[in-house]
């Protein structure tokens, strides 16, 4: 018979709550039972019982993570702050992970966490969305094929709403490194990165408390530069208040032959110019629409919700601890996504490229504001 495996949620309303929906998604599951949830705040966790139609609640997730012999814990606030005190407890409670993102304030955070996972054999899966996407194992395929040639550079951008800058770098660019590291083959060795505020280079008196738990925060313009292996460069960039309709948010891939264009997000297609110019202005040649079926092919699931997002990592995180493998995207793929951001600012802080991984594991904006 199939596993049931039974899932503890940890909310926290009115700080980060319960992500984007997370709770509900491992309800949606057959091989799933959850078996009580968690918030300090009485009236959240009430409605969390009810959405979840668990049997037991609790105030303090510590005490749930006691009494409960749970196999999973759904971490679901979007606040940073909270994510290496949860995720330890969890981890000490001998429970796989599946999280809302981003995943840890700082390196030294995220070290310890890798490390308490990896010494208990436990497996974690994050809410980046697209890396459980069928699309993007269409667009790989493509690309291994020579769809697009060569892969020489790519291209990501945020929202650029008013969050444009850093705080956009950590909320959404997390989501570009992912598709970036999985299109690249692994992590960046390298980043050269400016950071701005106003016109001006980011100093100390520019560094403040960011919202959301994020931490220590910094400038409303970045541009950063990562160099992966095999010779491709990959590019982000954020400006506050830019942003277009319909967004930018997401990856170009430009090859030798054509590009390639992801949005961020489950189930949502992909587009190729297969036009070596990168102009189909110049060549009439038109964007063709990739879904996880092929080029041209009309998408044939119906999952494509941030519900089906999450059910498709959860599944995933099922999956690795049955077949004993890595998920798609893992505690250490998280760590490296908070490298790639750490590395925007201790770049600007050294004032030139810097090598991957940081030696530095703070948030290198506490020594700018030195």
């Amino acid at each position: 018979m199939e596993k049931i495996y039974r899932v503890g949620i940890i909310g926290s309303t009115g700080r980060g709550d319960y992500g984007h929906g997370v709770d509900v998604a491992f309800t949606k599951l057959p091989n799933v039972e959850v078996a009580a949830v968690a918030d300090p705040h009485d009236g959240g966790r009430a409605a969390a019982q009810k959405r979840t139609a668990a049997p037991k609640s609790y105030g303090d997730y510590r005490s749930m993570l006691q009494e409960e012999k749970l196999d999973v814990v759904g971490l679901c606030p979007r606040w940073i702050d909270q994510h290496h005190d949860m995720l330890l407890a969890s981890a000490e409670a001998g429970c796989h992970v599946y999280m809302e993102k981003p995943f840890c304030r700082t390196l030294t955070e995220s070290d310890e966490v890798v490390r308490a996972m990896e010494m208990r054999h436990l497996k974690l899966g994050i809410a980046h969305v697209t890396q459980y996407s069928p699309v993007l194992d269409t667009v790989l395929s493509l690309i291994q094929h020579g769809e697009i040639g060569e892969v020489l550079e790519l291209r990501g951008r945020g929202k650029e709403d008013r969050r444009g800058g850093g705080e956009d770098l950590w909320v959404l660019g997390s989501h570009v490194f992912g598709m970036m590291r999985s299109i690249a083959g692994g992590s960046a060795h390298s980043c050269t990165a400016t950071v701005s505020s106003k016109g001006h280079a980011v100093a100390s008196a520019d560094v403040f408390d960011g919202p959301e738990g994020i931490g220590l925060l910094a400038g409303d313009h970045v541009q950063a530069r990562y160099a992966f292996a095999n010779g491709v460069y990959g590019h982000f960039a954020s400006k506050r208040g830019v942003g277009g309709s319909p967004t930018r948010f997401g990856l170009q891939i430009m090859g030798s032959r054509g590009i390639i264009e992801m949005q961020s997000g489950y189930l949502k297609p992909a587009f190729i110019l297969r036009d070596s110019s990168w102009s189909p202005g110049r060549t009439g040649k038109t964007w063709e629409t990739i879904t996880s079926a092929g080029i041209g092919k009309p998408e044939p699931r119906t999952d494509g919700t941030y519900e089906g997002g999450h059910m498709a990592a959860i599944t995933d995180l099922i999956d690795s601890v049955e077949a004993e493998r890595h998920t798609k995207c893992s505690a250490e793929d998280s760590r490296a996504i908070v490298e790639m951001i750490a590395a925007v600012f201790e770049s600007h802080r050294s004032g030139g490229p810097i090598d991957l991984p940081l030696k530095t594991r703070n948030n290198p904006l506490s020594l700018l504001r030195q």
